[in-house]
């Protein structure tokens, strides 16, 4: 029987780890190996990890970095940030990592979808879209670049068309609640899921364990990623890592049924 995953989402930044607010003031939270370790110890479903420098100063990805975070993850990985080619995904790949995410060389050159899960497949492509609320409240914009550029697309309508060049996977980021911890924007993940029917992630937004819940009541079987929520506890937003236990974490799979 499937069962919907919880996803810590973790941010790359200078080589640390950070959160963000907004996409802004990013806050250190750690180092990437540590946090790694401790995840595997809490038994996550998977984990995915993005460089947020990387495609915004146009770097090749951190090879080295990405070998030694795969060599300690005893989850499937999904790693992103600076790929823009077909070979560089490949690299990743073969260096232990399950999954490839692109963001903004798939707004750029959509194509690069096909061509990637072509060589490596389809169940290895992941396509993250920031989504923006448009001004007026109808719909959603796709942003690039650490939402600093609009790409004056329609998200759900480009997650319909890169499903359809091949991708595996939709990571659909809300940039307005990215950080607030107040809940997924549940409206865009309806939205997402009457669109494609390819595995699904929502991220941006989650605060307690009851959010991820009110997504899989609204959407079904699919992914809860999250960064502040498995970062922060309590009022004050003091670092810890967490995740929830096996116990906590049925009572929110139920809610899928």
């Amino acid at each position: 029987m499937l069962r919907p995953r919880i996803i810590p989402f973790l941010l790359v930044h200078q080589g640390g780890l950070v959160k963000t607010v907004g996409f802004k003031d990013p806050k250190y939270v750690g180092d990437p190996i540590n946090t790694v370790k401790i995840f595997n110890e809490k038994e996550a479903d998977e984990l995915c990890v993005v460089d947020m420098d990387a495609s915004v100063n146009g770097v090749e990805p951190d090879y080295k970095a990405i070998e030694h975070m795969a060599l300690e993850c005893r989850m499937p990985l999904c790693y992103g940030g600076g790929v823009r080619t077909v070979d560089q995904a490949k690299r990743i790949i073969g260096l232990g990592v399950e999954k490839v995410s692109i963001s903004a060389a798939a707004v750029e050159r959509p194509e690069l979808v096909s061509e990637i899960a072509g060589e490596i497949g389809r169940q290895s492509v992941v396509v993250v879209i920031d989504a923006k609320k448009k001004m007026l409240g109808r719909g959603w914009d796709v942003v690039t670049h650490n939402a600093k550029r609009s790409a004056k697309l329609d998200a759900v309508e480009f997650a319909g068309q890169v499903a359809d060049l091949g991708a595996g996977e939709i990571v659909m980021n809300s940039v307005d609640q990215d950080g607030r911890m107040m809940g997924y924007d549940l409206d865009l993940a309806r939205k997402l899921r009457e669109r494609v029917r390819i595995p699904m992630t929502m991220l941006g937004g989650a605060g307690k364990l009851e959010h991820l819940s009110d997504l899989f009541a609204a959407c079904g079987v699919v992914g809860a990623a999250a960064g502040s929520l498995f970062v922060f506890k309590g009022q004050y937003r003091a670092v810890l890592i967490n995740y929830p236990k096996p116990a906590e974490k049925e009572p929110l799979f139920a809610a899928a049924r």
